[in-house]
Parts: structure tokens; C-alpha cells; sequence
């Protein structure tokens, strides 16, 4: 419990450790180094789809193996510590896993940006989202900031969190690795010159499963985060899951969602979705609460991670 304490600490206060010393960097390096020769570029002849998802899946559970026993030797080595040493290694192992503050500022960023120009304001997006920014308008650009928040408050703080809690940091480590495997390889077509459609089908579909239960917790913080009456929240929860499967992902559409319901506005991507279609048009306060909601998810998730543990430790479970 203390560990994750001082992760979030740590994230609040310093943010993220330098590239060199990053281990979702490394694993980034790995997926990069893996993936240009698992996915056939875009001009060649194409090998046989069965061959691609083995390759695909075969380099992604040799990635997570490593990451497995590597958090689990750092565990190791810190269940041997004093209580209060092992709380710091754990905690200075699992920061690199969560990501609130960097999300939180890259998020107003774009506001920020958008404050100065249209074209800054895009150009601040793209270091957050794979979609084509060019086409966007001022508020294009807002609703993708305030999606990317949603989605990732998922990706980079609440599933880690779940994670540990359940199997302790390598259960966070395995989690960010698959994450980061589907946000380099899970596409279904040509991205950066390459063909993912089987490549990268294993790290989708891998993603889609650790991401199941954490994305609709993601969603429930966030209703119960929501300064609305109780009441209110029970009838924005039963719309949230409606709202969240007009999304071609069973995940981020929950978060999506509940974020757009909890703020009142509509997020769409153009030809693809439209979330809580009866809602106003973002404006820049928008991009603030949708900030602030997400530091009470954090808080509350904290707080409810705490007691699992404390839980779990009553009944002998470590």
C-alpha cells in the first residue's frame, strides 16, 4: 500500500523519470525493434496471415515474459528489505507505470495551445493520439484532448493501479507492456509504412482482454466523481454502457462516455462515433473539469486500492 502511496506521490510532484532510465521507453524500444520484422511493409508481397500472427504473437509473449520476470525479480529483492525500504523500491519501480501528471499536461496543453492558434492546437494533439489531426477545427481538437484524457486515465493510471493491486508490480509491468504493444501494433491496417492487420492482432486482441474490467471501472470513478445528485448518476451509469458500444472498442468507449456524460457535452470522431449526441459543444472550461475529474478518479482510486490490499493482506493474500 505504502508503494503505491509513493508512485502517486512521486507522479505529483516529479512526473516521469528521464527516457534513459524509463522502463515503458524500453519496452517501446523492444515492440519498435520487433515489429519491423514481424509486419511486412506496405509494398511488399504479403506472407501468409497465420505466419504474421504467430510471429505477432510468438514476439509478444517473449516482450512479456521479460517484463514478467523482471518485476519479479525487483519484487523479490524487495520482499528481502525492512518494510520501509521495500515500500521505496516498489514505489520507485511502479511510478514508471502510472502517468497522470504527464496526461493531465499534455491534455491542457492543447487547450493552451489552441488558445494561441488553431494550427498549435493540432500540432499539440498529435504528441496525444494516432488519428489524422489536419482536418480537425478548433473544436475537433478539444473533443479528442478531453477523449484522450478519458481513455488513458484508463490505459495510464487506473488498469496499472488494478493490476498491482491484484498481482503486485509484475502485474503492473505485464499490463503497460500490453498496452504499449497495442499502441504500437494493434492497427488494422498500414501504419508507418507497415501492414498490422495479423501482426498485431494478438496485441489487440491481449489489450482488449486486461483492459475488460479496469476501462468500466475507469467509468464508474469517474460517474461517482461527478458533481451530480446520486440520483442522477444512477440514470447518466445506465447510459454510459448504451453510449459506450456506439465505439468500434469494447473499452475506451466506457471512459469516453462516461466522460462526456459526466461533463454534459458531445465528443465525436468524425465517421466513426458520436458520444452523447444531445450534448453541448465543448468549450475551454471543458478541458479544465475534464482535468480535474480525472485527479478525483485518482484520489478516489487510491483510496479504494488501499483498502483492497488491506483486504487482501486480512486474508493472508500478498
Amino acid at each position: 500500500m505504502g508503494a503505491l502511496w509513493l508512485a502517486l506521490a512521486i507522479d505529483r510532484w516529479w512526473g516521469e523519470p528521464g527516457v534513459r532510465w524509463h522502463p515503458v521507453v524500453w519496452m517501446g524500444r523492444y515492440l519498435g525493434w520487433a515489429g519491423r520484422h514481424i509486419a511486412p511493409p506496405a509494398g511488399a508481397a504479403r506472407p501468409r496471415e497465420l505466419s504474421r500472427f504467430a510471429a505477432g504473437a510468438l514476439a509478444w509473449c517473449a516482450g512479456a515474459a521479460t517484463v514478467l520476470l523482471l518485476a519479479w525479480a525487483v519484487t523479490s529483492v524487495a520482499h528481502r528489505l525492512p518494510d520501509w525500504a521495500e515500500a521505496l523500491l516498489l514505489g520507485l519501480a511502479l511510478k514508471p507505470l502510472l502517468a497522470w501528471r504527464m496526461l493531465r499536461d499534455e491534455v491542457l496543453a492543447v487547450e493552451a495551445a489552441l488558445e494561441r492558434s488553431l494550427g498549435d492546437g493540432r500540432a499539440q494533439l498529435a504528441r496525444l493520439v494516432s488519428r489524422d489531426v489536419g482536418a480537425l477545427d478548433e473544436l475537433g481538437v478539444r473533443e479528442s484532448a478531453i477523449e484522450s484524457l478519458a481513455e488513458n486515465l484508463n490505459d495510464s493510471v487506473v488498469a496499472p493501479v488494478f493490476w498491482f493491486v491484484l498481482f503486485g508490480l509484475p502485474g503492473a509491468a505485464v499490463y503497460r507492456f500490453a498496452n504499449t504493444a497495442d499502441a504500437m501494433w494493434g492497427y488494422r491496417g498500414v501504419r508507418e509504412g507497415r501492414v498490422w492487420e495479423w501482426a498485431g492482432k494478438w496485441a489487440a486482441r491481449a489489450d482488449d482482454v486486461l483492459s475488460w474490467l479496469p476501462a468500466r471501472l475507469t467509468a464508474l470513478l469517474l460517474l461517482v466523481s461527478c458533481s451530480l445528485p446520486f440520483r442522477g448518476r444512477a440514470g447518466v451509469g445506465a447510459s454510459t454502457a448504451r453510449q459506450a458500444r456506439r465505439t468500434p472498442s469494447p473499452n475506451s468507449g466506457w471512459p469516453m462516455a462516461a466522460m462526456a456524460l459526466c461533463l454534459g457535452v458531445r465528443l465525436a470522431k468524425p465517421g466513426v462515433y458520436s458520444l452523447n449526441e444531445a450534448g453541448r459543444s465543448a468549450v475551454a472550461a471543458d478541458t479544465q473539469r475534464a482535468a480535474v475529474l480525472g485527479s478525483r478518479v485518482v484520489m478516489l482510486l487510491a483510496v479504494i486500492a488501499s483498502a483492497a490490499m488491506l483486504g487482501l493482506a486480512a486474508f493472508g493474500v500478498s
